[in-house]
């Protein structure tokens, strides 16, 4: 054997076609009818390669219209529908940084920027408020 070299590939290849082709002669197993089945019911069975893939679609279609799997998971974050809410409004949106730097115009973001400073200013100009303590 040692004397006779022969190439990997071509082996395999000779090895492979001489090998007797596998033949699953298991028979598809006894199902019930797609109707009787409940969510109890054993569906393994119309998981095997056999099974025509129409007749295991019906069957999973049958499994999973079952309300347990139609409720969404409440821990799912993108389960909900979340488009219900309320609108951001404009001042609200003022006041978000990132809407000023994507979403206005330079003239909104001066107008922005010189409504912030004033409110700032505003803030400051009364020292003498009832229940602040000057340090």
């Amino acid at each position: 054997m040692a004397d006779e070299k022969e190439a990997f590939l071509s082996r395999w290849s000779r090895l492979k076609r001489e090998e007797p082709a596998k033949k699953d002669d298991t028979p598809a197993p006894a199902l019930p009818p797609v109707d009787s089945l409940t969510p109890e019911s054993e569906f393994s069975g119309f998981m095997h390669p056999k099974v025509k893939e129409e007749l295991r679609r019906a069957a999973l279609k049958k499994l999973f219209s079952d309300p347990h799997f139609n409720l969404p998971d409440p821990f799912e974050a993108y389960s909900g529908d979340w488009t219900g809410g309320e609108p951001i409004t404009p001042e609200l949106l003022a006041t978000l940084n990132q809407a000023r730097s994507v979403l206005f115009t330079e003239d909104e973001k001066k107008a922005a920027d010189e409504r912030e400073a004033a409110e700032k200013l505003e803030g400051e100009a009364k020292p003498d408020e009832p229940g602040r303590q000057d340090t």
